[in-house]
């Protein structure tokens, strides 16, 4: 008899199974069970709180057979019968509600635990990495994946230890019973084995379908609120709202395709507990006629027969829940087994002085495939002195931006080609290498909060007296102090509420605050007018004199006061010297020069 309650477990441990190994770090992987003994008191307590909760289930049964006797012998005594049983309800009642609190908790904390390390390795990961894939995709990572696994780790474990201590005991006792009955009763559960194998792998399949479609549709939605602005100035909300309409249809009809065979799943297990209770009923019912058992014992034998109709039940939600958690567990191991591709050296140096050594660089963008076939940098040979400033220019798509973000680490330059103080950055601390560089972006990205909160970002224990410093040498504190709350404006999503020009002075001031030996500036004032990019560029000169400075350009007064200016041109140097050098040699610098001095003079001032 028992062999055919193994059947069923066993299934229910090979579809666990999948779960028996969760990722720790992008380096190692653990067990389930690694995860649990973190919090072994709570799943200790959790189980000795199922252990009297289906103890009491398992007397109550036995309890009312004995009633049932007694009364059909004219004896007993009711009121002390229902007294034992209402002591059972109430021992179940209390340690079901711990079972339930320290299971679903521990699944819960495993959940905290879980986000927490994919949050931290999305850290990690490099710039390369967000290149390739979509923010709305991430975040369904981060939220529908992480809760399919916690559900399974909380009902799904639920779903399993109640039947491995129900199933036995009642088999054993509807066995002294009638061992008879008992095989007739247990013949409907190979056929359900055989269903739930197939079940199982259906809504696996299809719960991988669906969370790739709601990452779909999370990214649109994300992107379109994102664009909203450029939306609306094209008229494009009946467009966009159609797109998403079919989106959302979509998603529905992946949806419903998972429903119907998890709508289908659990009628069959009831239509196989119906099957089984009749065929009980009809035979156990002659045998109380022929008095084969008392009623008393089929009173009982009936009510142990319910007892297991639980466990096929909970079959199926475990079956549902455990392989919607191994789907989304497949998932988030995708992405921890990405590995950053810039990672801090094994054995990390200090930095020691600030003079830059470029030499033989040639650079290509990582692509999915690899490396990308043209090189952004070919072969570049440079050296930065410490304590002076270079200029970089050049046409759009010269390679400008590539150098600046090579400095930082923010994309890995060849071993050996870039060094700062005589050490290769790849060698370098990162943590010490960025903490000494002050990096202002072309487009800077602003946090939704007060403009006081963001130019403190990288230095949180700044004064606000340091903070107003490093606004006026930024040249924003005059139009900060404007505002209505000043300092305390809250910005807004990606500094929304202030212009371009603002939001690239508040960020200038956030590396200035940072007091870096190092300053790369990547085209930071595009959006600032001459006059004031002048002003600013002026009250700079003196940070800039005691710091190593790279000053990316488009416009070349920005860089005609710095010690020394490169071109680029395809990648590569083509010119290089002093501003009056440059303009004398009648080259690309120099018809950049005459451009822009035409353009000036034809704009009104």
């Amino acid at each position: 008899m028992m062999v055919c309650f193994s059947i069923p477990l066993g299934v229910w441990l090979r579809f666990l199974s999948p779960f028996n190994r969760i990722e720790y770090d992008h380096r190692s992987m653990d067990r389930l069970s690694t995860w649990l003994w973190r919090y072994k008191g709570r799943v200790l307590a959790g189980l000795v709180s199922v252990l009297f909760v289906n103890t009491g289930t398992i007397l109550v049964p036995l309890v009312i057979r004995t009633a049932i006797d007694d009364l059909t012998r004219g004896e007993g005594n009711l009121l002390a019968s229902g007294l034992k049983i209402v002591g059972l309800a109430l021992v179940v009642m209390v340690f079901r509600f711990f079972w339930r609190y320290f299971f679903i908790g521990t699944s819960r904390r495993i959940e905290r635990a879980l986000r927490s390390k994919l949050y931290n390795h999305y850290l990690s990961l490099s710039a390369s990495f967000y290149n390739e894939k979509k923010t709305g995709d991430l975040m369904a990572h981060a939220t529908n994946d992480i809760d399919a696994v916690q559900r399974a780790c909380g009902f799904g474990l639920l779903t399993i230890i109640d039947p491995l201590f129900i199933i036995p005991i009642s088999v054993a006792i509807m066995i002294s019973i009638d061992p008879r009955l008992t095989l007739y009763a247990v013949l409907p559960l190979p056929i359900l084995t055989v269903f739930m194998l197939g079940f199982g792998r259906a809504i696996h399949h299809r719960f991988e379908i669906l969370q790739a479609s709601y990452s779909a549709l999370m990214e649109k939605v994300r992107e379109n609120i994102a664009g909203i602005r450029v939306l609306k100035s094209f008229v494009q909300e009946t467009g966009t709202a159609d797109d998403f309409a079919q989106s959302n249809a979509q998603y529905l009809r992946k949806n419903m395709a998972l429903v119907r065979i998890d709508g289908l799943f659990h009628p069959f297990i009831e239509l196989m507990s119906g099957a089984t209770l009749a065929i009980v009923l009809w035979i156990g019912g002659i045998s109380v006629i022929r008095s084969s058992i008392s009623l008393g014992d089929f009173v009982a034998f009936t009510q142990y027969l319910s007892m297991l109709v639980w466990p096929m039940i909970s079959l199926g939600w475990a079956v549902n829940l455990l392989q919607r958690g191994k789907a989304s567990l497949g998932r988030i191991n995708q992405l921890f087994s990405q590995e950053p591709e810039i990672a801090n050296p094994i054995k990390p140096r200090s930095l020691s002085g600030t003079r830059i050594d470029i030499r033989n660089l040639t650079f290509a963008y990582p692509t999915a495939e690899g490396r990308s076939d043209t090189p952004a940098l070919s072969d570049l040979q440079l050296t930065i002195e410490q304590g002076t400033t270079l200029g970089v220019v050049g046409l759009t798509g010269a390679g400008k931006s590539t150098l600046a973000h090579l400095i930082p680490r923010i994309f890995d330059p060849p071993v050996g080609t870039v060094c700062i103080g005589g050490i290769d950055i790849r060698d370098i601390d990162m943590a010490k290498l960025r903490g000494s560089i002050g990096f202002v972006p072309q487009d800077p990205f602003l946090f939704s909060a007060t403009i006081a909160e963001n130019i403190a970002f990288g230095n949180p224990l700044a004064s606000d007296e340091q903070i107003r410093e490093a606004a006026r040498q930024a040249g924003i504190h005059d139009e900060i102090i404007e505002f209505p709350e000043g300092y305390d404006t809250t910005v807004g999503e990606r500094g929304i509420s202030l212009s371009g020009g603002q939001k690239q002075r508040v960020a200038i001031a956030r590396a200035l605050l940072l007091d870096p030996q190092i300053v790369v500036f990547d085209d930071p004032l595009s959006a600032v007018d001459a006059e004031r990019e002048e002003f600013i560029l002026g009250s700079l000169r003196e940070f800039f004199r005691e710091r190593t400075c790279i000053i990316v350009a488009h416009r070349l007064s920005a860089v005609m006061n710095a010690d020394r200016t490169v071109v680029l041109d395809r990648g590569r140097i083509v010119e290089q010297g002093t501003h009056a050098q440059l303009v004398a040699q009648g080259g690309i610098y120099s018809r950049i020069w005459q451009l822009q001095q035409a353009e000036k003079q034809v704009t009104p001032s």
